[in-house]
């Protein structure tokens, strides 16, 4: 076993239709043109321009008082639970959620907590499961001190929490004394399929951040925003984990640049992604989650073949996808047209066809 990301095979077949992640966008032409002309300056002494713009606008989007540019969302997420929290302490949050399953364990490394995975259907849970899950304070029990929810929610297909749920969280935390995060690494596609603006949906969290290098399509960033206190505690940890950066502008300027032309557009990808379950669901044998957003699950053991199988004939056939939580995601984004949907549904028809 190694850590190290294996180099692409020379061998393989080159990828026409990259259906692997929203994190695979290229910059546009606009946007490295954004990023050729930004304003500099030290992000680390508080003097870049065009990162404190971008917080500027991040916190407005949001609702609240102060943001920090950070390196990637996980950062954001690790930095929020060594604000909230202190070693020993209990986080809550959904069986699939990015703390639990995609950060490497980060947070009981560096915080010492304890995250309680709540169960729910399509990667949310109740706030009744949430409810049922407090337990008194004692010395015989961890400190129960973060809630975090996953605006979308990944494995659980890109789906959105109602926004009446998401209240309903913030008002049991604040009822029992706990802290609020709200993990946003969609969720502006959220807002954008809903029409509820994202800080209404974050307006009762106590922080939130956005991620710029999925749907928004910039090289790499994302933001977090809270209370003015919250903020400064989070560039303390930000200083101590290695993403206080120097000429950050450069990369800001990328993700102002998706804030003002990347948005709106988001609403293609969701288009896509209901052209492709419509198109798979339409091939015998093949199950398909019905997607809220950008993200399409889908199994097609029914059909004869078995997801990996699947994954590894359509790659042969230049489109790459990825195997998650024992399903097929492919996830649409700004690089992925109308047409490639409608090639890809045709490729796994022959596939199925010739099995």
């Amino acid at each position: 076993m190694t850590y190290t990301p294996a180099r692409p095979d020379p061998k393989a077949p080159t990828v026409r239709i990259n259906l692997l992640s929203d994190t695979q966008t290229r910059p546009t032409q606009g946007m490295r043109e954004a990023m050729a002309g930004a304003e500099v300056g030290d992000e680390q002494v508080g003097d870049d321009p065009s990162v404190n713009l971008l917080c500027e606008r991040v916190a407005d989007l949001l609702g609240k008082e102060a943001a920090v540019f950070m390196p990637s969302g996980t950062m954001c997420n690790v930095a929020a639970t060594l604000v909230h929290c202190r070693p020993g302490d209990e986080i809550l949050a959904h069986a699939t959620a990015h703390i639990i399953a995609r950060e490497g364990g980060a947070h009981a490394a560096l915080g010492g907590f304890q995250i309680t995975a709540l169960p729910g259907s399509n990667g949310q849970f109740a706030p009744e499961a949430f409810r049922a899950a407090l337990h008194p304070r004692t010395r015989y029990q961890p400190s129960q001190t973060l809630v975090s929810a996953e605006q979308t929610a990944n494995i659980g297909g890109g789906t959105i929490w109602k926004k009446a749920a998401l209240d309903e969280i913030t008002e049991i935390a604040k009822a029992n004394g706990l802290a609020t995060h709200m993990d946003g690494a969609r969720l502006l596609n959220a807002a954008v399929a809903t029409g509820i603006s994202a800080r209404d949906m974050a307006s009762r969290w106590d922080s939130a951040w956005i991620d710029f290098s999925k749907g928004l399509g910039a090289p790499i960033g994302a933001v977090i925003a809270g209370s003015r206190e919250f903020i400064d505690e989070v560039w303390r940890w930000k200083q101590r984990l290695g993403g206080s950066m120097r000429q950050a502008g450069i990369c800001a300027a990328a993700c102002t640049y998706a804030l003002d032309h990347h948005v709106d557009r988001l609403a293609d990808d969701h288009a896509n992604a209901r052209a492709l379950a419509r198109g798979l669901a339409q091939v015998s044998g093949i199950e398909v989650q019905e997607p809220e957003t950008n993200l399409v699950f889908f199994k097609p053991d029914g059909a004869g073949v078995s997801g990996k199988a699947m994954v590894a004939s359509l790659r042969q056939r230049g489109v790459m996808l990825a195997m998650m939580d024992g399903r097929i995601r492919a996830c649409t984004h700004l690089d992925v047209t109308a047409a490639m949907i409608e090639e890809t549904v045709g490729l796994v028809r022959e596939i199925v066809r010739n099995t």
